[in-house]
């Protein structure tokens, strides 16, 4: 990638634009139910055919292939994904890409975009108390703890997600309907797993990462807060993976600087710190909305597994760009889609036996 951003961001602008231009923002349809305790209102509306559940059971979380997405994840349900983007104008276009690229590598676009207005990625500039609602909101109606993927001052905002559903801030979080954009009057969900009423505070993530986040955005307001705690990632996601670029100024991250310290995990969370190369540039990593389109990349990116670099064989577009970053980030994406996946059908047939393996 090159460092000469003022070219590199039009480029960015004009090629995403561009390329972006049939996939028109409108509202995502929600199949909307109203969970009730005691009963297991979404695992009997979410209903899967049998013989796909079983091929869901049989999938083995770090080994998905291309073929595994399209003849088996595709067809059954999927939990969220939020996308944070960071907070200058228009590096959101850069998350908007990333959005594309997961929808062109198979995620269904539908749980990705938000619903309201069928946006790729949400602004760090709105509360996190607010994106952690949300977050409550989808994971009551899908059964499916969600995902969350931050970008520059996104990634800081997935921590502080984090802290939010742990409590760190404030005792309670209330639900956010994220379709009519408002809070509801009520802190808890029915837990669609166990038909039992739940704080928000306490829900987790199945996996979330953040991308080049810390240096010079600490110093605005709304991150005034996390100088101290920004790499403490506590028990509210299941699996954490932080980016870092060999060096990016952006985010204060080179060698010999005593505060770019790595991620960890206040407890029982699986916590990953990956460093990519210098070559990365810190707003255009998220670019990756073509990767998709090229057979050979395509292979690399699904064959992929962590710890696999690059190697001379491989396709020219496989030794350059952010294709590290997507190839990683893709690779917990759908180990985390198929062990959702495997632990609603588990509960659902737990709870409702017979009718479960019968689709009813």
């Amino acid at each position: 990638m090159t460092r000469r951003a003022p070219r590199a961001l039009r480029t960015l602008i004009l090629a995403t634009t561009l390329a972006l231009a049939g996939c028109a923002i409108q509202p995502v349809a929600v199949d909307v139910v109203a969970p009730k305790a005691g009963e297991f209102t979404v695992l009997k509306a979410r209903a899967i055919d049998p013989a796909l559940e079983e091929r869901i059971l049989a999938l083995d979380p770090e080994r998905v292939s291309g073929r595994d997405v399209a003849e088996v994840l595709s067809k059954g349900p999927a939990p969220q994904i939020m996308l944070v983007h960071g907070g200058i104008f228009p590096v959101h276009l850069a998350m908007t890409s990333f959005g594309v690229f997961l929808s062109e590598m198979g995620y269904p676009d539908a749980k990705i975009r938000e619903p309201r207005w069928g946006e790729w990625s949400y602004t760090p500039y709105s509360s996190t108390a607010r994106l952690a609602g949300i977050l409550a909101w989808h994971y009551e109606q899908d059964g499916m703890r969600p995902m969350i993927v931050g970008h520059s001052q996104g990634g800081l905002y997935t921590v502080k997600i984090l802290k939010e559903l742990a409590g760190v801030y404030t005792p309670t979080v209330a639900v956010w309907d994220p379709i009519a954009d408002r809070a509801e009057p009520r802190t808890t969900v029915v837990d669609p797993l166990t038909a039992k009423e739940r704080p928000v505070v306490g829900l987790s993530a199945s996996y979330a990462s953040a991308l080049g986040a810390g240096g010079w955005a600490l110093v605005l307001p709304n991150q005034w807060d996390d100088f101290a705690s920004l790499r403490r990632i506590p028990d509210t996601v299941e699996e954490f993976t932080g980016y870092f670029i060999e060096l990016d100024l952006f985010a204060l991250s080179f060698p010999g600087n005593p505060l770019d310290v790595p991620y960890v995990g206040n407890g029982r969370a699986n916590v990953r710190n990956v460093t990519l190369p210098a070559a990365y540039n810190h707003v255009f990593v998220p670019v990756t909305h073509e990767l998709a389109a090229n057979p050979q990349v395509r292979a690399w990116l699904n064959d992929y597994v962590p710890g696999r670099t690059p190697e001379p064989s491989d396709a020219v577009e496989a030794t350059v760009g952010a294709l590290l970053w997507a190839a990683d980030v893709w690779h917990s994406i759908k180990k985390a889609w198929v062990l959702e996946g495997q632990r609603l059908i588990r509960a659902r047939r737990a709870a409702l036996g017979g009718a479960a393996k019968a689709g009813g």
